[in-house]
């Protein structure tokens, strides 16, 4: 079993496969195995993530994979989030002492940034969701329809739409309102905030994210398997409809049962040439598939500036500040412990891209000290930027149609990646979904199916009522 791509996706497809018995061999390009959720050390020795990534509540596939690899304990989870604006009003979302749907009213009729007439058109939109159960007649218009117009159609105030749910679904999808696929936007909100009460839960890494993977190899290699970094695929070798050996680097071919390609969709697309498309057509239109960026901004300080673990910030470029020193539970890496270090995150960062990382840094470092009151004395000692041009695939409206299965019409191949057909958009969540699945069509392929793929949270408390 040749598993190519060390992501998320195939990782999650190696596990899967080894504890079924498959002998796996995994092939990863990187030096390093996570994907695009992964950490490197910068020259000095400090760790830091491409992009912070988090998990919630109603990921169950990823937490179960992180179960799978030992990684559970590596996850810190918050019950309480956080939002500030410029003015500094705070806004909280936390679930009360009331079963869901309602486990978030006392926090939400508190939320001081927002007015009452924001709320009250927030209120009905929910409701309509909730009736729904989360999913909404206008979800099914030929084509889609994006989420700013399922907003409007709702009427939703600006102070809502720009303070509330475009908050919360450009960190969740990476991307922005009018580019987003409303099924998408609709089910974050039902999965993580109204059909059970813990969806929302927010999970964080307590160590860098290379880390997480740390058990991965060894499920695999404990199994007979094995583990191959620096080893990008450059061709596909089909003969009779057929997957008969990949090609690397160098003229090595490699050749096995069965083939799990967990590779970034302009990759596989660059992979798939005449005769795989012509097998497989959604294969020849993934250059349909949009991709979205997302910058990472980190910053040393020489003194502690932020207490919280993490906040949102509302009306700025910078749209979470996370307080990796508290999260790791270590200093700053400078050998001073009242260092802290941060690291700010803005998804669809389109207007970003081309800017000078000097400019992003200054500009980044303006909304954190307006923020954070401790920041305006303190000293930056460095700071980095990293951008991820083409972090997640973009979930536009009608994106599943270009989408594939698993399980291709080539006998052997199998795909895998947060692009193909989970029912999820671009989140780890989603790339583990699309592995275990993988591993399913593969199992069942061979006459001997076994299920990975976890349920999602089930609906609890009085959601019932409005179903």
């Amino acid at each position: 079993m040749i598993v190519i791509g060390g992501g998320l996706a195939g990782l999650s497809a190696g596990v899967a496969l080894a504890e079924a018995g498959w002998r796996v061999r995994l092939f990863e390009q990187r030096p390093f195995l996570g994907g695009r959720a992964t950490s490197y050390v910068l020259p000095d020795g400090e760790h830091v993530d491409n992009c912070q990534h988090v998990t919630l509540g109603c990921c169950t596939n990823l937490e179960d994979f992180y179960r799978r690899v030992g990684s559970a304990g590596k996850i810190k989870f918050f019950d309480r989030l956080l939002f500030q604006d410029p003015q500094g009003r705070i806004g909280e979302m936390q679930a009360g002492l009331l079963p869901a749907p309602f486990h978030m009213t006392g926090s939400f009729a508190a939320f001081a940034p927002l007015t009452l007439a924001d709320k009250r058109s927030i209120a009905w939109a929910m409701l309509d969701i909730l009736r729904g159960k989360g999913h909404t007649a206008d979800l099914d218009e030929p084509g889609g329809i994006s989420m700013l117009e399922w907003l409007k159609r709702r009427k939703q105030t600006p102070g809502a739409i720009e303070r509330f749910w475009r908050v919360v679904l450009v960190s969740a999808l990476d991307e922005e309102l009018d580019r987003t696929d409303a099924r998408f936007g609709v089910d974050v909100f039902w999965k993580g905030f109204l059909s059970n009460r813990t969806g929302y839960r927010m999970g964080v890494p307590s160590v860098p994210l290379a880390e997480l993977y740390d058990g991965c190899k060894t499920e695999i290699e404990k199994r007979g398997g094995e583990v191959n970094l620096r080893m990008p695929v450059r061709a596909i070798h089909l003969a009779n409809g057929a997957v008969t050996g990949v090609e690397f680097d160098g003229g090595r071919r490699e050749s096995a049962e069965a083939y799990v390609f967990a590779l970034p969709h302009p990759t596989m697309a660059e992979l798939a040439n005449e005769e795989i498309r012509r097998l497989e057509p959604l294969l020849g239109e993934l250059e349909n598939i949009g991709v979205a960026p997302i910058t990472g901004v980190h910053f040393w300080f020489d003194r502690e500036v932020m207490k919280e673990p993490f906040v949102t910030l509302l009306d700025t470029t910078t749209q979470w500040i996370f307080n990796k020193t508290a999260l790791y539970g270590t200093g700053n890496g400078t050998g001073k412990e009242k260092g802290q270090y941060l690291q700010l995150v803005i998804s669809a960062s389109y207007d970003l891209l081309q800017k000078p990382r000097q400019e992003i840094i200054d500009m980044c470092l303006k909304e954190v000290q307006q923020a954070l009151p401790a920041a305006r004395d303190a000293k930056l000692l460095k700071a980095t930027v990293i951008k991820e041009a083409a972090a997640t695939f973009s979930p536009q409206p009608g994106v599943d149609r270009w989408r594939p299965t698993q399980e291709t019409q080539i006998r052997g191949m199998f795909l895998a990646g947060d692009w193909t057909a989970t029912g999820w958009p671009a989140t780890m969540e989603g790339a583990v979904r699309s592995g275990y699945l993988a591993a399913e069509a593969v199992l069942r392929s061979a006459g001997t199916p076994r299920k990975f793929l976890q349920s999602d949270l089930p609906a609890d408390g009085s959601v019932g009522w409005f179903c």
